[in-house]
């Protein structure tokens, strides 16, 4: 039997961390470690943003949609990676306004910081996206799967892909992120448990005339089954998550 080179083995495990440190951008290291973001980071381990953005392939001077941006977790990160050549537009639909007051107010106060002055607040009708000018990347996180249902009508996810593909820059990307629903389930549990076939989104999106670009299973969860509501506390902030890269031709 062979003796095994531990000292070889140890140079390249060594060499593969390396080469994993480089997969995220020095720009996307400094975005995370902005000051003004020192409370959002308490959730960094959990939601992967270093990961995620890197995936998303936002670069400093572009032009990024954060399409219903919550509590604007990435809209931070985002404003800081593209600088004062990008700028972020933060859209949130009317119908999901009437919904959640909470985060029109709290976008509302965001933009009105300096620290993010290339950063736009926007409400619009949930069926009538746009922007002030062509995007490089949009980016949408647990909420796709809210476009089929009734609070946000009269819309669906066809109109909302075909208004993706309308606003961004050829060769741009659109990145989805949602809670993972059964397979085989399609649009079922969108409105019950927050959640949305993976399969279905990517059949989806590549009908408006997308290309699958990519996906990341950073947030993926085997221990998730995908029956409960997102929103249980035995899984909150741990359900089984997909995330999918898709680009625009050229």
């Amino acid at each position: 039997m062979k003796r095994i080179n531990v000292s070889l083995i140890a140079t390249l495990l060594c060499g593969l961390c390396v080469a994993a440190l480089a997969a995220i951008p020095s720009y996307v290291s400094s975005a995370l470690k902005d000051p003004a973001r020192a409370k959002d980071a308490e959730a960094d381990a959990r939601r992967h943003p270093a990961d995620l953005v890197a995936f998303a392939q936002v670069k400093p001077g572009e032009t990024v949609v954060d399409l219903i941006p919550g509590a604007g977790y990435f809209t931070r990160i985002f404003s800081q990676i593209v600088g004062p050549r990008g700028h972020v537009y933060a859209i949130l639909p009317n119908e999901y306004a009437k919904e959640d007051a909470d985060e029109v107010a709290l976008m509302q106060a965001l933009v009105k910081d300096p620290h993010y002055a290339n950063v736009t607040f926007l409400l619009q009708p949930a069926a009538q996206l746009s922007t002030p000018r062509p995007a490089d990347v949009v980016w949408t996180s647990q909420n796709y799967h809210d476009y089929p249902d009734k609070f946000m009508g009269p819309t669906d996810t066809k109109i909302l892909n075909e208004e993706v593909l309308k606003v961004l820059k050829p060769g741009g990307v659109f990145v989805v992120v949602d809670h993972v629903a059964e397979a085989g389930s399609g649009m079922r549990d969108t409105d019950t448990l927050h959640r949305i076939d993976p399969q279905t989104v990517k059949d989806q999106v590549t009908a408006a005339g997308f290309k699958f670009d990519g996906e990341s299973d950073v947030l993926r969860n085997p221990a998730d089954d995908h029956k409960l509501k997102v929103f249980d506390p035995a899984i909150r902030g741990h359900t089984d998550q997909f995330s999918f890269r898709f680009r625009k031709a050229e």
